[in-house]
């Protein structure tokens, strides 16, 4: 009998089984544990670093996080600690140049947070724990996955406590380094530069101004880039080194250096690293019970704010998939988080490169950040989850992003975001024939909820929806009657135009549990 088939077979009173054990309590894997946390599941969530991440690294949250970030309960504390992009300032000889670097969008009634918000990391692992923390977890730290065995029904991970943890499933989001990768075998298919090497601080810098992103595009054949970060007296400090330079962090010579490059003073600094660029994509996102996430599947440059977005988003898409398998829907689910991922992962990592080969060149277009960047358009409609003789509307396709309204709903909703927010399905039903279709629909009782809604003039009762303005309707291009299925994520997952049974079952049985796929009493 092998190891993993003595530590399978022996009583919980040796371990305790769990849902998900997460690697990385960073934005990608706390994003992933609250989420699952909210489905009721057992979570595990370690980080090998003794402590919460204490630098401001990836500073920019786009809006399709902030989104998400509504759907979880904390936007408010993410626009409450963050702020607004100032304008760039290019210091040319003795002038400093203002110039708009990201643009700035209005408010729409679709797209209700258009702007990207300057949020240092450590500030958004904060309020990821503090959320966490709420929903009665405690984060793990100094703690690391060793290694992992896994069959068809369990995986058994080894963590650096000694401890053999035993998990439904495992999720590697620890990062560029990830152990998980490494021990799964996935390789990570990219570049890095050596000699390509930038250093990163967060300091204090006197009589600079606060009201400028300043950058020094040509110093002593160096580039110097300072970002004020909000509601502090701090900057992130970005230095582009010569290529055969070595890196020094020494806090006196970074002072000094800074000093030489610039002209101001630097001190009290409390974060310092060096950053090679790396662009890298993982060639599998699964293997078998073990997934990656964020950073351990895709690296990518600095350039245009992606990578802890990108992080954010593969986390919510993989929650509520791994609850819906674990509560019985088709293990074939999961699959469908790689090859709606890893595409978006890949284009973002073409992106960023195409951006960070434009300032290497000098092009002052490529500090420029527009609607690719905010992530609001990325779409799966190319995906497996997306039915064959599907509808269309107007203005959406399944696998579109689901836009925000306004309406008024049940329980004082004044959007269709307030509706949307949980865990949950939502079935939108458009016109009297989907009105009358709505309640018949068959859903299970396992897995996560459905809630069902007839748009229109409203009856004052739980499922209705008031569309006062019309707004609702031509925001989601409704030209008839019409079903739209909104998936956990915010994504539409179906648009139904006629053969409502028929239609509905098409899709819930690859993402919704069945008795056949029921989870085994050992288990239970």
């Amino acid at each position: 009998m092998t190891n993993f088939e003595l530590i399978s077979k022996s009583s919980n009173a040796d371990h305790q089984d769990i849902d998900v054990l997460i690697a990385g309590a960073g934005p990608t894997g706390s994003t992933l544990a609250a989420d699952l946390l909210r489905r009721g599941l057992r979570v595990r969530l370690i980080d090998k670093a003794p402590h919460a991440f204490k630098g401001s690294r990836a500073k920019g949250v786009q809006p399709r996080t902030l989104e998400v970030f509504e759907d979880l309960g904390i936007l408010d504390e993410a626009l409450a600690e963050g702020g607004a992009y100032p304008l760039a300032g290019l210091h040319v000889g003795p002038f400093t140049l203002p110039w708009r670097m990201i643009q700035r969008n209005k408010p729409t009634p679709s797209v209700p947070y258009p702007n990207t918000l300057l949020l240092p990391q450590l500030r958004t692992d904060a309020i990821l724990h503090r959320l966490i923390d709420r929903l009665g977890l405690k984060i793990e730290f100094g703690t690391a996955v060793e290694g992992f065995e896994q069959d068809s029904d369990w995986v058994i991970a080894k963590l650096s406590s000694g401890e053999k943890v035993r998990c439904r499933y495992l999720v590697g989001a620890d990062g560029g380094s990830s152990t998980v990768r490494k021990a799964a075998g996935i390789g990570f298919v990219g570049e890095i530069n050596e000699s390509d090497k930038w250093l990163i601080v967060d300091g204090t810098v006197d009589k600079l101004s606060r009201n400028r992103w300043h950058m020094w595009p040509r110093t002593h054949g160096k580039s110097v880039a300072v970002c004020p970060l909000p509601h502090s007296d701090q900057f992130q400090i970005m230095i582009r080194l010569k290529t055969d330079e070595t890196p020094v962090l020494d806090e006196a010579a970074l002072t000094a250096q800074f000093y030489t490059l610039t002209g101001f003073r630097l001190h009290c600094i409390t974060w310092s690293s060096v950053f090679r660029p790396n662009i890298r994509l993982a060639k599998n996102y699964r293997a078998g019970r073990v997934f990656l996430a964020g950073d351990a599947a895709h690296i990518h440059t600095p350039a245009g704010g992606q990578g802890l977005n990108t992080g954010v988003q593969d986390a919510y898409n993989l929650g509520w998939k791994l609850g819906q398998v674990i509560s019985g829907a088709p293990d074939s689910l999961l699959d469908s988080y790689e090859a709606e991922r890893q595409p978006i992962a890949a284009r973002v990592l073409g992106k960023s490169s195409e951006i960070y080969s434009g300032l290497d060149k000098r092009r002052l277009s490529s500090l420029k950040r527009g609607d690719e960047e905010r992530q609001l358009g990325i779409s799966y409609h190319a995906g497996p989850l997306v039915p064959a003789d599907t509808a269309v509307t107007k203005t959406l396709q399944v696998g579109d992003r689901a836009p925000d309204a306004p309406c008024i709903g049940p329980g004082g909703a004044r959007r269709l975001f307030d509706l949307y927010q949980g865990p949950h399905f939502t079935l939108l039903a458009f016109g009297a024939n989907a009105a009358k279709a709505l309640p018949e629909l068959t859903w299970p009782t396992a897995g996560a909820e459905l809630r069902r809604y007839i748009v229109g003039n409203g009856s004052g009762d739980d499922t209705s929806i008031k569309d006062t303005t019309g707004n609702l309707q031509r925001i989601y291009g409704i030209t008839s009657d019409m079903l739209v299925l909104i998936r956990p994520d915010g994504y539409i997952g179906n648009i139904i135009q006629n053969n409502w049974q028929g239609a509905f079952d098409n899709i819930t049985r690859t993402i919704t549990p069945s008795r056949t796929n029921a989870i085994p009493p050992s288990y239970a």
